[in-house]
């Protein structure tokens, strides 16, 4: 059993040796919500759908702007069409001869430009980029009350697994230094030896319980730093270790109650309704004329042979027209798409009717598990502390040559069972806390 915290004691020096050349990072609980904010993958790529969204706003709004376009084009006639003509024409009566359309060589240089004057569609677009805006920063919030969520979470299980870690450490301190007692007074034949094996056992549970907890304390650091974005061999130190504020605060939450409007997925569901009547308006407003302005201007050439292209007299050619394209009958078509994002816009509307009783029941049960957390750890805190009264009144009365080791032993397992268990119950309550934080939407910034 002595040579299990030797090996702990390598691992670790080695550990430390592996990340000498790294700079230990101490963060604080909002320290490491600000790191994965601006370094989660989750974050990061919900703002990136901002700046798409931006994009495609943008080349709506280019739509109404003109469209100008330039072209060249050459046109080589290996055989050009031909036709046949009565000689009367080029002064050979009674005779045909061949006419070809063209000339071998032709090339033109052309501008054109076109701009949208009405378009029922495009006028809808045009309104709908506010709602889809807000419904890409809408979907940004939420995925950053998710990334909160996990890292406080994370965090503030880290920090409980390593006040267990330091309970253990503590408890098997006071063991070894019993046991070494006991060898002692073994040695003068003062005790049997079944009260040494018997404390042994207990260190060894100790001992082995200490490399689980320590190899827990690894995984959660690892998740941590998962969660965050960050590099997992960066190691961190977490500052934030006091947990007692916010279970102090907990029962003041249970009195927050705020408008549907703080919570995140009940304003993306509104934008959702928003964008849902903006398709139904622009389904619509197909049925409308649609008024194009068309112009263009250029130059055309044309020779026999190719090197006379470029001294050959060019022609111009400019026009401008109005197209008004009025639909008539597309079969229903238009028809059919009012009626499904009719039925579209319902559908979100009873979306946006479910979250608030959604909502509702998620605050309300939030707020009984809260409860039901601040009451648990009340009773696992009497308990510790009617435990450890126990162990120490046990030791006391063993150290007076008034109690057995076996009863020692005994005490001092129940009170670590009775640590263990508040530990558990402070990670529910903290739990239950941030859950009813999202549920208010006070993790929303």
């Amino acid at each position: 059993m002595r040579r299990i915290f030797p090996g702990l004691f390598l691992i670790s020096l080695f550990c430390a040796a592996d990340s000498v050349a790294q700079e230990t990072v101490a963060l604080t609980l909002d320290q490491a919500v600000d790191y994965a904010i601006k370094n989660s993958a989750a974050a990061r790529n919900a703002r990136i759908d901002v700046e798409i969204q931006q994009a495609k706003n943008r080349e709506v709004t280019g739509r109404t702007l003109p469209q100008i376009n330039a072209q060249g084009k050459y046109q080589n006639y290996l055989d050009p069409m031909k036709t046949v003509l009565p000689g009367d024409f080029v002064g050979a009566p009674g005779t045909s001869v061949i006419i070809p359309f063209s000339v071998k060589h032709n090339a033109n240089l052309g501008v054109t430009g076109s701009q949208l004057l009405f378009n029922g569609s495009l006028f809808v677009a045009l309104q709908a980029r506010d709602a889809l805006m807000e419904m890409a920063r809408n979907n940004a919030v939420m995925k950053e009350e998710d990334v909160r969520v996990q890292v406080i979470k994370a965090y503030r299980a880290l920090v409980i697994a390593q006040r267990q870690f330091e309970v253990l450490k503590s408890s098997i301190a006071v063991v070894r230094k019993g046991n070494a007692d006991l060898q002692a007074t073994y040695q003068a034949g003062l005790v049997e030896k079944l009260e040494v094996d018997r404390n042994s056992v207990q260190l060894n549970n100790l001992e082995s319980d200490s490399i689980n907890t320590a190899n827990g304390i690894e995984v959660a650091s690892q998740l941590l730093k998962y969660n965050m974005g960050m590099e997992v061999n960066t190691p961190i130190v977490l500052v934030d270790s006091n947990l007692d504020g916010p279970v102090a605060d907990a029962d003041k939450l249970l009195l927050r109650d705020l408008p549907y409007e703080n919570r995140t997925q009940f304003n993306v569901l509104k934008s959702a309704l928003r964008l849902q009547e903006y398709d139904l308006k622009r389904y619509r407003f197909e049925g409308l004329p649609t008024l194009t302005l068309t112009g263009n201007a250029g130059y055309n050439y044309s020779a026999a042979q190719f090197d006379a292209l470029v001294r050959a007299r060019y022609l111009t050619s400019s026009f401008y027209l109005f197209q008004l394209d009025i639909p008539i009958f597309d079969g229903w078509q238009r028809r059919s798409r009012v009626k499904q994002a009719k039925l579209n816009v319902e559908k979100a509307a009873n979306d946006l009717e479910n979250a608030r009783i959604g909502i509702d029941f998620q605050t309300k049960s939030a707020k009984i598990a809260l409860t039901a957390a601040l009451q648990t750890l009340e009773s696992r805190r009497r308990n510790e502390q009617l435990a450890r009264s126990v162990y120490d009144l046990t030791n006391k009365k063993y150290a007076a040559g008034v109690g057995s080791n076996q009863d020692v032993i005994l005490a001092q397992g129940d009170w670590l069972n009775a640590q263990n268990n508040y530990f558990i119950a402070l990670k529910s309550l903290l739990d239950a806390e941030t859950d009813l934080q999202k549920s208010l939407g006070l993790l929303s910034k």
